[in-house]
């Protein structure tokens, strides 16, 4: 397992900001906005919310001075073509979102961009290039079907000892770009045609872009990542009941905070 390194948390590396999102994160949105611009210690290119064709989200944009991405524009399919769901739950959204941050590098003009989901907010500085090595925030647990999935697609077990599903994740273009390839080759078909044809849509999670792309870059060298605990809370409240005091007090436990428990928007 690599180990995890310490260091000053600033780098010199220019990165993109790629935010999924609904009209229903308009609420915390810009908080995540926010907070990517004061926590991630990196010179930032573009910020790119990537988001139906709304009103509210282009003025929002506008306001924080951010690239608007209609979402529709990315893939050669829209939601509209993703059938995700069953007789409780309904999960097409969620799943085209995972796709759109795996499209980042048709979007991103610079050699690595942060994908980052509109509900979580970073409350702790955050670096993640240092000592020519990507950090990745980890957690302990995950779902054994994103590893059902990763199997199909890759032809091998996921090798992390540790689950790479922390809401956030810096990519690099060059390698995303390669693991596309590589899915592609090896079923025949465009890589998300590959992940929907293989994934068991029947289950509520069957996929994860943040598990396949840093299992993929841990099974061709380990030593190339550095791992560190992610640290990040999650909070069924509003945002707008979430005081400064009460985010300093967090930020000496928790690295981010999720919102994500509002119904129909369970992000695990």
């Amino acid at each position: 397992m690599p180990v995890p390194i310490k260091s000053t948390i600033s780098s010199k590396t220019t990165i993109d900001v790629l935010i999924p999102a609904i009209e229903k994160d308009l609420s915390t949105l810009p908080h995540v906005i926010d907070a990517v611009r004061k926590q991630v210690k990196h010179p930032l290119g573009k910020i790119m919310i990537v988001a139906p064709n709304r009103p509210r989200m282009r003025k929002l944009c506008r306001r924080k001075g951010c690239s608007f991405v209609n979402e529709n524009t990315v893939l050669p399919i829209t939601k509209k073509n993703i059938r995700y769901r069953s007789k409780k739950w309904e999960r097409s959204g969620w799943l085209f979102q995972q796709l759109l941050k795996m499209s980042g590098d048709t979007l991103s003009s610079a050699k690595y961009f942060l994908a980052i989901d509109a509900d979580t907010v970073l409350i702790r500085p955050h670096a993640f290039r240092t000592g020519g090595r990507t950090l990745f925030y980890c957690r302990n647990w995950s779902q054994p079907e994103y590893f059902k999935t990763y199997k199909k697609l890759l032809g091998k077990k996921a090798a992390s000892p540790s689950s790479f599903v922390t809401h956030y994740m810096l990519f690099e273009n060059a390698k995303l770009r390669q693991l596309k390839r590589t899915i592609a080759s090896k079923h025949g078909m465009s890589w998300h045609a590959a992940i929907l044809k293989k994934m068991d849509r029947t289950k509520q999670f069957a996929f994860s872009e943040f598990e396949t792309y840093g299992n993929f870059l841990y099974a061709q060298n380990p030593g190339g990542l550095a791992l560190r605990k992610a640290l990040n809370k999650s909070l069924s409240t509003d945002i707008a009941r979430v005081t400064p005091k009460r985010i300093k007090t967090l930020a000496k436990k928790y690295r981010s905070i999720s919102f994500h428990k509002r119904k129909g928007y369970t992000r695990k």
